[in-house]
């Protein structure tokens, strides 16, 4: 599998398509040193990798500071150690790194920060009661990925991302079944949840 992925990236990138990776480590899956060899191979070919605190940990080694991600304390000077130690290990043109506060199995707080390698951009923290958790992380992505290729700034790009997957969470089920002007729209500031008419 490592075989293809490295071939589909080589050709991505003879043809100058960017290319983004979700570490998203799963233990029974591989083992942690199985998946660090795979993906030091294939990351030398990505351009925005996306993690989050454990990934970073599990995958390569490289922890947040500061942090206790089962008690809730989020240290935002540690996630940026990790995005520009994601970065300069393997020359990301942007690292992503989703933050998850477990309040409990229904309630977390949910934000992000990406790193563009000049600029550490946080976005709003979104208080989420959570109908179904799965394909939040995908919504994540596709927002970034979508809002990449808009042409967004930093700043706007993390808040567009975080906002597909904070709507995703209401949703049940793996698909996020919101459109661009909803994300747009909670990405910019209206969380009122009044009734559209």
């Amino acid at each position: 599998m490592v075989e293809i992925c490295r071939e589909a990236c080589k050709a991505a990138k003879a043809r100058g398509v960017k290319i983004s990776c979700d570490l998203n480590y799963r233990g029974k899956l591989w083992t942690r040193d199985e998946a660090g060899a795979a993906m030091t191979d294939l990351c030398q070919y990505v351009d925005v990798c996306i993690s989050n605190e454990e990934d970073a940990k599990d995958v390569f080694g490289i922890e947040a500071e500061n942090t206790d991600i089962y008690g809730g304390k989020l240290n935002h000077e540690g996630y940026k150690s990790v995005a520009k130690q994601l970065a300069d290990k393997f020359g990301f043109e942007k690292v992503a790194i989703t933050l998850r506060s477990s309040i409990s199995a229904n309630d977390n707080d949910w934000a992000a920060m990406l790193y563009d390698g000049e600029n550490y951009c946080f976005s709003k923290t979104y208080h989420l009661h959570i109908v179904d958790r799965v394909g939040g992380g995908d919504s994540f992505g596709a927002g970034l990925i979508y809002a990449l290729l808009s042409d967004k700034s930093t700043q706007e790009a993390i808040e567009f991302a975080v906002a597909a997957s904070a709507l995703k969470h209401s949703i049940e089920g793996d698909f996020n079944r919101v459109s661009v002007a909803e994300v747009s729209k909670l990405a910019g500031g209206d969380g009122s949840g009044r009734v559209q008419r």
